[in-house]
């Protein structure tokens, strides 16, 4: 077990070029155009801010 404590780092890039080689395969499968024509529509936006949104915060200029 001492090559273990000396060459830990090996052991960490091999498994990170496990994990890289994994997300490029699951990339390969995602088709951009098959999902955008799939894409479910999104509620519309709401922001508890409206109240405040007819106030405004500027100093008012002096014409």
């Amino acid at each position: 077990m001492d090559w273990l404590s000396k060459y830990w780092w090996i052991l960490v890039l091999v498994i990170l070029v496990g994990i890289f080689i994994n997300v490029i395969k699951d990339l390969k499968r995602v088709d951009p155009k098959k999902y955008l024509d799939n894409k479910p529509d999104l509620p519309p936006h709401r922001d508890f801010n409206d109240k405040w949104d007819d106030d405004d915060d500027w100093p008012k200029k002096k014409p």
